[in-house]
């Protein structure tokens, strides 16, 4: 793979933003008191009417102190990325930073999720009544379960699916379904592989983030990619693995945009065989076009769409001629959200307490660097119209694409509340906005990242 000529524009910070730390630690703090108003508020809604359906607000969790065996490999990880880890990542040949990487956020992963222990961490995480392993045997025939899949995901009728079957293209119960058909059945393997293919999402952005804005860039976002908070989450549920399968979407396209792979056609084909997928493990994921239409646009090219778009349309034809209507879903999904707890939260208060969820799970350094990319964004748009776009500025467009995408599906309300699990998919894309920090106190930011991370998990059962 060639290196982007792109590279030579991103050594230094946006030109208006070489300083500005006061501002970074008031965008920070601002987080940190939208959390705490949203725990305050919501904390008395649930007091008052119980319509919140969470215990610890704004997140779907309960008060429970608690140690584990990741109590002692979690903080041995955060040091050692926050001792070594820019340097390592500034010195490393491009692959095995790559392979490091991915190494250390499957190691920062698996040690969050061994506070909880094995059995309740891992392994018994997709197990429960919600969730996808309940209804394995009901898909002997999988033919026939894709064609009755719509009968069965309103409350009523009898053998309903779980909520998280019901919620989901039949995609994500199918995965889980054919591990079980080559002998890796049971939580703890199910739980692996989420693990396993999450944890690659951070390679996805780095090589991403290289193609459209130089490798230097993604240099300085590699520890933040690997020790961020949402790691909590992507430990404990399926949507890491969403995550992963639509980052290396984006990561393809931007190879075939640039042209920076040997075979930028297998690449653009590749992306939209990530992406049709992506839209059949959850339906929510559909915005994931709008980081995909950022990276044509950042690479100036639609030169990859026709052989995205034959891509995209494998597994809708395939799905469907199994029988399978996703649209027809989605409508009864929607009543079924209804019939749920999503019929009761109140929107009035998710609509900002889901941000508040995003704010934790990003970290105080996501959102100091989304400071700098918003007040980046007039010259990033600016570029659009007067020359190439890289550097800085392609990052900024990318960022900005990904949070427009979350603000869609917190508008939507069909995402009220578990938003820290839910939006892994789109806040894996804001992560790399803290590499617009000052090299000066990277350090601290990575981490106070650390330290939000290790305190919800020791402080909290985290619901999913």
């Amino acid at each position: 793979m060639k290196t982007a000529d792109r590279t030579e524009h991103a050594t230094e910070p946006l030109p208006a933003q070489r300083s500005g730390h006061r501002l970074d630690l008031a965008a920070a703090g601002a987080g940190l008191l939208l959390v705490a108003v949203a725990a305050v508020v919501g904390t008395a809604i649930e007091n008052a009417d119980h319509t919140l359906y969470v215990h610890w607000p704004p997140l779907l969790a309960s008060w429970y102190p608690h140690i584990g065996p990741g109590t002692w490999a979690a903080p041995v990880v955060a040091v050692a990325v926050i001792a070594y880890g820019p340097v390592l990542a500034d010195r490393l040949r491009w692959r095995p930073l790559l392979l490091g990487c991915y190494a250390t956020a499957l190691a920062w992963v698996f040690s969050l999720a061994l506070i909880d222990g094995w059995g309740r961490g891992i392994a018994e995480r997709l197990t429960t009544k919600h969730e996808y392993l309940r209804v394995i045997g009901r898909f002997d025939d999988i033919g026939a379960a894709l064609r009755g899949f719509n009968d069965h995901i309103l409350i009523g009728p009898p053998g309903n699916w779980p909520a998280h079957v019901a919620g989901h293209p039949p995609g994500a119960t199918l995965t889980f379904v054919l591990l079980d058909r080559i002998g890796l059945g049971g939580g703890g393997w199910a739980g692996v592989w989420c693990i396993a293919t999450g944890a690659s999402a951070a390679v996805a952005v780095l090589i991403t983030v290289r193609a459209l804005a130089g490798e230097h860039l993604a240099r300085r976002a590699a520890p933040f990619l690997v020790l961020a908070p949402v790691a909590v989450w992507a430990g404990t549920s399926a949507d890491g693995y969403f995550t992963a399968v639509a980052a290396w979407s984006i990561a393809l396209l931007a190879l075939a945009a640039t042209r920076t792979v040997r075979a930028p056609a297998a690449a653009a084909l590749g992306a939209g065989l990530l992406y049709g997928l992506t839209c059949y493990l959850s339906y929510g994921l559909v915005l994931i076009a709008l980081p995909l239409l950022a990276v044509l646009v950042v690479g100036r090219t639609a030169r990859p769409l026709p052989l995205f778009v034959a891509g995209a349309l494998v597994a809708p034809a395939a799905f469907t001629l199994a029988g399978f209507e996703w649209w027809e879903a989605y409508r009864i999904l929607v009543e079924r959200y209804h019939q749920g707890a999503g019929g009761f939260r109140p929107y009035s208060y998710w609509v900002w307490g889901n941000l508040a969820c995003t704010a934790i799970a990003v970290g105080p350094a996501t959102l100091a660097g989304l400071r700098r990319a918003g007040a980046g964004a007039p010259g990033a748009l600016r570029t659009l119209r007067t020359g190439p776009t890289a550097g800085p500025q392609a990052l900024v467009l990318l960022v900005s694409a990904a949070l427009l995408a979350l603000l869609a599906a917190d508008v939507s309300g069909m995402s009220k509340a578990e938003t820290e699990r839910i939006w892994q998919p789109f806040m894996l894309w804001l992560l790399p906005a803290a590499a617009l920090l000052p090299a000066p106190g990277r350090r601290g930011w990575q981490a106070a990242q650390a330290a939000v991370a290790l305190a919800v998990n020791h402080l909290l059962w985290t619901g999913w």
